[in-house]
C-alpha cells in the first residue's frame, strides 16, 4: 500500500475553500487492492475538495474506460464508465464510518486517504453484466457466438411443442369460454 500515498490529502495545510485534485487511475492502482477483473483501465478522477471550518466535503467524479471480458463471449472490450460519489468528513472523538456518505475522524487527524473511495466508486460504476457492443449490434464474429446459435432452439423444435394433445384442447376451451 506504499504506492497509495499519492492519494493522501493533508488537509491541515489547506486554506478554507475549494481545492481540486486530479488522479489518473490504471491497473497498477487496482493491483494494490488485489483486484484483477480489469484487463486494462484508464480512468480520470476529479476530486473537488471543499474545506470548511468544521468539516470537509469531497465530491468525486470519474470517467474513462475499463477493458473487461464480455460475459457472453469472453471477448475483451473497452467498457466506458462514469460515476460520482459525495463524502462528508466530520470531526469527532473517535473514528466512525458506519454511514457510507459521512465519516467521522478524530480531531487530531491531519490527512485523509481517498484511495478506498476511488476504488469503490470505479468498481461500482462498472455494469453487473458487461456485453460486448458487437454482440448487441450483431457485428461481432466469434466461435462462442456461432456455438450459441447452433445450440439455440430451432423453429422446427418450436413447431413440435405447439402441437398439443387433442384431449387437452377441449379443456382449454373451458378457460377461453368465460
Amino acid at each position: 500500500m506504499k504506492s497509495l500515498k499519492e492519494y493522501t490529502i493533508p488537509f491541515v495545510g489547506l486554506k478554507i475553500g475549494t481545492h481540486h485534485f486530479d488522479f489518473k487511475i490504471d491497473n497498477t492502482f487496482f493491483q494494490n487492492f488485489d483486484y484483477q477483473d480489469f484487463n486494462e483501465s484508464n480512468v480520470a478522477v476529479d476530486l473537488e475538495f471543499e474545506k470548511k471550518a468544521n468539516m470537509l466535503e469531497l465530491d468525486f467524479k470519474c470517467s474513462g474506460y475499463v477493458n473487461v471480458n464480455c460475459h457472453l463471449t469472453n471477448e475483451p472490450f473497452d467498457q466506458p464508465i462514469s460515476g460520482n460519489f459525495k463524502l462528508i468528513v466530520k470531526f469527532g472523538d473517535v473514528y466512525n464510518d458506519d454511514n457510507e456518505e459521512i465519516i467521522v475522524v478524530p480531531h487530531n487527524e491531519f490527512e485523509i486517504n481517498v484511495a478506498q473511495y476511488i476504488y469503490e466508486m470505479i468498481v461500482l460504476a462498472v455494469p453487473a453484466k458487461c456485453i460486448h457492443p458487437g454482440v448487441k449490434d450483431g457485428t461481432l464474429k466469434s466461435e462462442i457466438l456461432e456455438k450459441l446459435k447452433e445450440l439455440s432452439p430451432s423453429e422446427n423444435k418450436n413447431k413440435r411443442t405447439e402441437e398439443t394433445d387433442p384431449r387437452w384442447d377441449t379443456l382449454k376451451k373451458l378457460l377461453t369460454d368465460k
